[in-house]
């Protein structure tokens, strides 16, 4: 049997999973098993498809800030994805390629071996950082560029990865992290949602148990604002001069499944799980023009429709609005002390992180930052980075910001092209460990081997 490559990139919200000669296509799996109090069913990974109603979904995680802590969980959706369930896999013939925390801990990496090679009996694998997977990719196409003959990557880049724990800001020279330079901000996707949650519940109605719901409100409305205190007086203006006011439908998993924005109804594929890919993301989108596309709908609602919770539209209908939350909750990224933290926003921690880093190379991590994680997706995310950093950094260096179509994806795709691209082979090769070799060394080995990329 020919033998395949699975990239697997197991994020702590979603995993992304496909073979590396299938091109870019991949599939987006919840890593979570979720409990259904409507269904009474547990969901384990790709089966929340098939959950019909996605009201009051309890989740067991096996991320625990921003570390694999619940093996049990873990395990069980692993066991849907390399037992053929959820993807056609035949692990005695399968290179697998898989993800890993940053700074992981010893005794989780063995566990990774363990599983990897003694549970699931894979004939060799390797582990790499998300960062590490995003830096195999052709990053000066992100800024209209073609990469220099005779180079495999660029030399160095900053890689933003904003995902669902955490945000990570990693400093890369030549593939390998400076350890140095690496910076974390305690603020995650989840943490967004969580935020939004408690605002909801405190203005409008109890909503601390909609967390899968909420989540989508946020995917669907929220945004990074360029403009935060002039929007912030649009927000107290009347609705109909109000650009910023969105009114979302809430769905009642009965007779429509799915939420939508009132005059922008786009809604997405029926019975989808948390974090998929179905978000249309415009790395350049200007503000002015979200702004402007928002207009149409405030218009609809006359004097005082900012204080309605509850509306009827032929059969009953519940309607959220969503006014300055929109951009006020994404805010946390760039100002985590609006919520008590003390932390740096964003920016700051990209300057600061470069400033740990070699005089001699600031000025080419400047130009070379990247972004990536579920959180990138965010309309005016890159804007608002690329903003606030041209006003921190040195005068002397160019600050360039780039951001693929998908960047909930891009780590994957990196990993996919070492293991597919000729020029890579002779890395691919002295990074993979196969089971022959660990059944002789153990995870020393494992160690040893994927620790000499850092």
């Amino acid at each position: 049997m020919t033998s395949r490559t699975l990239v697997v990139d197991n994020g702590a919200s979603t995993i992304k999973c496909g073979y590396a000669d299938v091109g870019t296509t991949y599939k987006t799996i919840p890593n979570n098993i979720t409990r259904s109090k409507t269904e009474r069913k547990t969901f384990i990974g790709d089966q929340l498809e098939t959950c019909k109603d996605f009201s009051g979904l309890y989740y067991r995680l096996p991320f625990e800030k921003g570390m694999l802590t619940s093996w049990d969980v873990e395990k069980q959706v692993w066991d849907r994805l390399f037992t053929g369930k959820a993807l056609p896999c035949e692990p005695s013939s399968t290179t697998l390629v898989i993800s890993e925390p940053i700074f992981n801990l010893p005794n989780i990496a063995t566990t990774y071996d363990q599983l990897v090679f003694e549970e699931y009996g894979f004939q060799s694998y390797t582990r790499l950082t998300a960062p590490q997977m995003a830096m195999y990719n052709e990053i000066p196409r992100l800024f209209g560029q073609t990469m220099t003959s005779g180079k495999k990557r660029v030399d160095c880049a900053v890689i933003v990865d904003s995902g669902y724990s955490f945000t990570h800001i990693v400093p890369c020279w030549k593939g390998k992290p400076i350890l140095v330079g690496i910076r974390r901000i305690n603020v995650g996707g989840k943490l967004l949602t969580n935020h939004l949650k408690e605002i909801i519940s405190f203005r409008y109605w109890n909503m601390m148990d909609e967390t899968h719901l909420v989540n989508e409100v946020k995917e669907a409305c929220c945004y990074i604002s360029n403009n935060f205190w002039e929007e912030l007086d649009i927000c107290k203006k009347s609705p109909r001069a109000n650009k910023i006011l969105q009114h979302y439908v809430l769905p009642d998993y009965s007779t429509q499944q799915t939420g939508y924005i009132k005059g922008k109804r786009r809604a997405k594929k029926t019975g989808k799980g948390k974090g998929t890919n179905d978000m249309d993301v415009d790395a350049n989108k200007d503000l002015k023009n979200d702004q402007d596309d928002q207009q149409s709908d405030a218009s609809d609602i006359g004097e005082g429709g900012s204080d309605v919770e509850m509306a009827a539209t032929g059969e009953e209908e519940q309607v959220l609005t969503m006014n300055n939350e929109r951009f006020t909750v994404p805010e946390i990224l760039f100002h985590p002390s609006d919520i008590g933290m003390e932390q740096a926003g964003i920016p700051e921690a990209i300057v600061d992180a470069i400033s740990a880093c070699d005089e001699e190379i600031q000025g080419m991590l400047y130009a070379n930052i990247v972004l990536i994680g579920g959180n990138a997706r965010l309309p005016g995310f890159k804007k608002r980075v690329a903003n606030d950093l041209r006003q921190l950094a040195p005068s002397e260096f160019e600050v360039r910001v780039g951001i693929d179509k998908d960047p909930l994806g891009y780590a994957w795709k990196g990993a996919t092209r070492l293991a597919t691209m000729d020029e890579f082979a002779s890395e691919f090769k002295n990074r993979l460990v196969t089971r022959a070799e660990y059944l002789e060394s153990g995870s020393a080995l494992c160690e040893s081997r994927f620790r000499s990329g850092v």
